[in-house]
């Protein structure tokens, strides 16, 4: 008798169960792009550090300036740079040529900028030639103060953040130059099965090129992972232990170290030839005498495609075997290995993306008792989904085609995903829709 189906939420608990983050690593600030915080970091300097113009224009002193916005000739004492330090004082009925990012000068608390002149504007490269401005009172005082954007000791980003290059910025901004970040984690990818072949390599009878190795490697990588390629391995369970050995241990001339996380994908299912299901039901010793395997949990996901799955750990390395249909492996990566792969970043609250709600634009069947996993695209509503039933929407959605098929997968802008209990997704329902691009 087939086992009790568990929820993919339940089997999301248990893959996290397995991983822990690998240990936190100093980086230079822009080395760490796409890496997550290990601490929570706040401002080393205020920004700005000083008061300064934020326009091209004239500091003046707003005591020389009429509060009813009449206009003034003031005299032009000299100019001040962006980056000079030996800054003149704005006296009594005195102005400054001043440019955007200068220091303001001692005397001076407001910038007229140079279109609101009779100067009108400055050229560049050519000298001051006015010895007087006329000019009046601005609503602003257009003058960025010191610490206005962020101040010494501010925080500015908590530990678990991604470092993305706006983070960067603000970082470099204020006198961060190294960060401590949790180390990209290195993901072994391995696919299963006599029948595959390397891309590229010609096939010979009853062979099939392996697509789930290049398909999930790429996924790691683009979830911020490192990634070694392993396989295809065949149909042998000394071959797959020699494998998964080859993942975990430390590569010392090549400089890498043994992986964080195997996915393999295929031979999970209940096949005679299912080679992951034969070394999980009985490991035998590996390449290096003893048996690697502990935390066996085969397990049947109430999901369609990707109902089997089995979790372990390989010599301490959590190893996720996701099945071998395309588009049941890829929505088991998105829905368990990303998760995974969010946690060992050491990602505040691993999860992997969000679905978003969106209107069926067309109806398909569902798979009552099981979540079924759909290919879909995004296309224009009927007058915008005005009359769209459940959901009003600009934009919906519709199968790419067969949801067992990779040519429905690459072709498709999210993964549609209908719980267990509808049997019949219809125009205008609203639908989960785990977003690809």
């Amino acid at each position: 008798m087939e086992p009790q189906a568990r929820s993919v939420t339940e089997h999301v608990e248990r893959v996290l169960v397995l991983v822990t983050p690998p240990r936190a690593v100093e980086r230079d600030l822009e080395d760490a792009l796409g890496s997550v915080l290990a601490e929570d970091l706040c401002a080393a300097s205020s920004v700005p550090p000083f008061d300064g113009a934020a326009m091209d224009g004239y500091a003046v002193r707003l005591a020389d300036l009429p509060p009813d916005g009449s206009p003034v000739t003031l005299q032009v004492t000299g100019d001040v740079a962006a980056g000079e330090s030996d800054l003149a004082e704005v006296g009594p009925g005195q102005a400054l040529r001043i440019m955007t990012g200068a220091p303001l000068p001692s005397g001076a608390d407001a910038v007229v900028p140079v279109e609101h002149t009779s100067t009108g504007r400055f050229v560049a490269g050519a000298p001051r030639s006015e010895s007087s401005v006329t000019l009046a009172r601005r609503p602003r005082a257009h003058v960025r103060g010191a610490g206005e954007d962020v101040r010494q000791g501010d925080l500015l980003a908590h530990a678990g953040t991604a470092v993305t290059a706006p983070l960067v910025g603000a970082l470099a901004a204020s006198g961060t130059v190294r960060v401590l970040v949790r180390r990209r984690p290195l993901v072994a990818v391995l696919s299963t099965g006599s029948e595959l072949v390397p891309a590229g390599e010609p096939l010979g009878p009853g062979q099939i090129t392996d697509s789930n190795g290049p398909m999930l490697a790429a996924a790691a990588r683009a979830s911020g992972a490192d990634v070694v390629r392993l396989g295809p391995v065949p149909d042998d369970p000394a071959a797959l232990r020699a494998a998964l050995d080859d993942a975990v241990r430390p590569a010392g001339g090549a400089g890498r170290s043994g992986a964080d996380l195997i996915v393999t994908a295929g031979g999970v299912s209940a096949g005679a030839a299912d080679v992951v299901r034969e070394v999980l039901a009985a490991s035998g010793p590996g390449s290096d005498g003893g048996s690697g395997l502990t935390d066996v949990d085969v397990a049947t996901v109430a999901m369609s495609p990707g109902k089997p799955q089995a979790l372990a750990r390989w010599r301490g390395v959590p190893w996720l075997a996701l099945p071998g249909n395309p588009v049941g492996a890829y929505a088991s990566f998105e829905l368990f290995a990303r998760p995974a792969i969010d946690r060992l970043r050491g990602e505040k609250a691993p999860g992997g993306p969000r679905p978003v709600a969106l209107a069926a634009a067309a109806g398909w069947a569902g798979a009552p008792g099981r979540l079924r996993v759909v290919p879909v695209r995004l296309v224009p509503m009927p007058d915008g989904g005005a009359g769209a039933g459940t959901t009003a929407s600009a934009v919906g959605v519709v199968p790419t085609g067969s949801h067992h098929a990779l040519s429905a997968l690459a072709a498709a802008d999210g993964l549609a995903l209908v719980p267990p209990g509808v049997e019949k997704v219809c125009a205008g329902d609203s639908v989960q829709v785990l977003m690809l691009r």
